[in-house]
């Protein structure tokens, strides 16, 4: 069994322009699992546990996606939910263009029995889990609100295998599939 996932991948630049904000976040009193620069992605479909015979049906599913590159930016460090964050993450621009690709991975999914996600998809790039709450880490959210953190092309999707580890998931590439 392999623990997988669909995810954009974002650009060195980016992802090391989002440590600041983490490194702003440390100084309060709450318990926050950062996630690494190097680790942080956009998720598209999170697939859990599958064996090896669905990873090659996923993987040739996958394969049929067309999709045209486009742009998105990354900013604006929101907490969810707002008044008791459990999750930290940066918010995505992209003129709907995750939203559509999301929408093509769950098509080409449904046939391998592959369940919609039933709640609303919303893009976004996650710096840090809250592991124990503290009032004292809403001042420092609301001072990123307005970060920004640029942008970067998306001219590819990547299947990804998650390893969890003591110092947290360790993530490799099983597939790409690159723009039309």
């Amino acid at each position: 069994m392999v623990r997988t996932f669909i995810a954009i991948d974002l650009t060195p630049e980016v992802r090391e322009r989002m440590r600041g904000p983490q490194g702003a976040l440390a100084g309060c009193r709450a318990r926050l699992t950062v996630v690494k620069p190097d680790a942080i992605h956009i998720t598209l479909k999170f697939l859990g546990e599958i064996d090896e015979k669905t990873c090659e049906r996923v993987k040739e599913a996958l394969s049929t996606i067309r999709f045209e590159p486009f742009e998105i930016t990354l900013g604006g460090v929101k907490g969810n939910p707002p008044s008791f964050p459990r999750v930290i993450w940066s918010g995505v621009r992209d003129a709907g263009g995750c939203g559509r690709l999301f929408a093509l991975v769950e098509e080409a999914l449904l046939p391998l029995g592959v369940p919609k996600e039933k709640r609303g998809y919303t893009p976004h790039a996650t710096l840090a889990r809250v592991k124990r709450f503290d009032p004292s880490l809403l001042p420092p959210l609301e001072s990123l609100a307005s970060e920004e953190f640029g942008s970067c092309p998306v001219r590819c999707i990547k299947l990804k295998k998650s390893t969890l580890t003591p110092t947290g998931p360790v993530y490799e590439d099983i597939m790409e599939v690159r723009c039309a």
